[in-house]
């Protein structure tokens, strides 16, 4: 598949053969793995920036820790392709989200190193402690590491499972891959310094020690807690997870080999759940990503030279972008319409939505449970709520879909988009079971557009209705 020669990323068929590389080697490795990404997406298509952005962390992590055996657990899974490639999979990249092929997100039954099945986010804290506290349980010495992105964070379910994990004594490494932010100053040399030095072992023995000798002056221990809690506010951002039991060590730069493996290598030596925060950048390398990471996060077949083309025939409308436009329409008519989405703005067709109203658009961050009871607080205050949310993720929500809006008999329209078959996206974005588990609920309809015009007119028929009714459409199906 090919164009370009990779003689450092072809020794590597496995992280063994990476581990064996000199150190000096790994910089020169990650710049050929970065070019190899970008070359096989732009034939295949499939998630870009977000897998150019985890390059080097997918170096240092494979560098450092002894995997298969020790588990890393990939958060949603789409930034996983320099993974894959690192992990045996390099040659069948071209048959990347093909049927037969390689999938877009870790599955067990592909590979001993993809411990865990993610496609959905906000899952790997939680299984990465199962496997912690498992490994534990069986008397097993090896360590378990959840990687989870600043937008996954924003899910109930990852506080859950840190809110659980501060508390089980487990060997546990969360590692917040924040690509939401740019490299600031003071994450830089001295950053560096002091997040291996608070990784360190020197550094958990002291305060080991300290603890220790101070127990039995309560006074003096708690006054050392607030001397160390301070000493590391003046260097490293306000954070709510030692809160949670975790040590805390970051923000360092995610995409410098220099940082991340010395202090990959310090977290590896300790006991405890620990939480680094590494700051990576979408795009990374190549510049029209980089400009904008949200038209590459998922593009299909490109030039790399040229970058994205827009085609010269418009394709076909989309069931998409006929929600998105009635839901404009429909919200200049009524002023009581809001429309709300769980991180869904580009792909459920919100964007122009959200900047002519934007007073009455909600994005409520990767959070369908609360995304389903919210739109029903609003219902309940006269407010005419339309939920955009992928069928597929609706299942996440469907104890407050039935509790919280259908029980009560709320006015809520859910727009179902990517009903059906997805193809690429495989099974785990397939919306296969939205009739089954949506029409035997009480209280509630739902309705199936074949073509642009029923879709307006079922939508408007929904929005009329005193009870809640789903509206469910396929994904890219154009419609006449």
């Amino acid at each position: 598949m090919s164009t370009t020669n990779y003689p450092l990323l072809e020794r590597v068929n496995d992280p063994a053969d990476l581990r064996r590389l000199p150190r000096a080697e790994l910089k020169a490795l990650a710049t050929e793995l970065r070019a190899f990404v970008l070359e096989s997406v732009s034939k295949t298509g499939g998630h870009l920036s977000s897998n150019l952005g985890t390059v080097e962390l997918t170096v240092a992590l494979h560098a450092v820790f002894d995997t298969p055996r020790d588990r890393l657990v990939w958060d949603v899974g789409h930034q996983t392709y320099p993974h894959k490639i690192l992990t045996g999979r390099r040659d069948r990249m071209p048959s990347l989200r093909q049927l037969g092929g390689l999938s877009g997100f870790p599955q067990r039954a592909e590979s001993e190193y993809d411990t865990f099945g993610t496609a959905h986010s906000s899952t790997s804290i939680s299984a990465a402690l199962g496997m912690a506290l498992a490994a534990k349980q069986r008397g097993d010495e090896r360590r378990c590491v959840a990687i989870i992105g600043d937008g996954a964070m924003t899910a109930g379910m990852a506080f859950e499972a840190l809110n659980n994990a501060g508390v089980a004594d487990a060997n546990l490494l969360v590692i917040l891959n924040d690509n939401d932010m740019s490299i600031s100053p003071p994450v830089g040399a001295l950053n560096r310094y002091l997040a291996q030095l608070m990784s360190g072992q020197f550094y958990a023995k002291a305060r080991d020690v300290g603890k220790s000798v101070l127990k039995n002056a309560p006074p003096l221990l708690e006054l050392a807690k607030r001397l160390e809690q301070q000493a590391k506010g003046m260097v490293v951002p306000a954070t709510l997870f030692e809160k949670f039991g975790f040590n805390y060590i970051g923000p360092i730069d995610g995409h410098d080999l220099d940082s991340l493996i010395p202090t990959l290598e310090n977290i590896r030596g300790l006991k405890g759940p620990q939480f680094l925060h590494v700051v990576t950048k979408k795009g990374q390398g190549y510049k029209l990503a980089e400009a904008d990471p949200v038209a590459y996060h998922g593009p299909g077949k490109f030039d790399p030279r040229v970058g994205l083309v827009k085609p010269a025939t418009p394709p076909k409308q989309t069931f998409t972008q006929v929600f998105g436009q009635w839901l404009c329409d429909m919200a200049e008519k009524d002023e009581r319409l809001v429309g709300i989405t769980p991180a869904m703005r580009e792909g459920s067709g919100m964007v122009e939505f959200h900047q002519r109203f934007p007073e009455r658009y909600y994005d409520v961050g990767i959070a369908e449970q609360h995304a389903v009871t919210f739109a029903a607080g609003m219902a309940c205050e006269g407010v005419k709520p339309v939920v955009a949310i992928y069928s597929t993720f609706l299942q996440r929500a469907y104890d407050q879909l039935i509790h919280d809006v259908a029980l009560q008999s709320l006015p809520v329209v859910f727009a179902l988009d990517r009903a059906g078959l997805v193809g690429a996206d495989g099974a785990t974005h397939a919306g296969a079971y939205d009739i089954a588990f949506v029409r035997c609920i009480p209280n509630m309809s739902m309705a199936c557009p074949a073509d642009e015009r029923e879709c307006r007119q079922l939508l408007t028929t929904a929005y009329e209705q005193d009870h809640p009714v789903a509206v469910r459409y396929p994904r890219g199906a154009g419609v006449g």
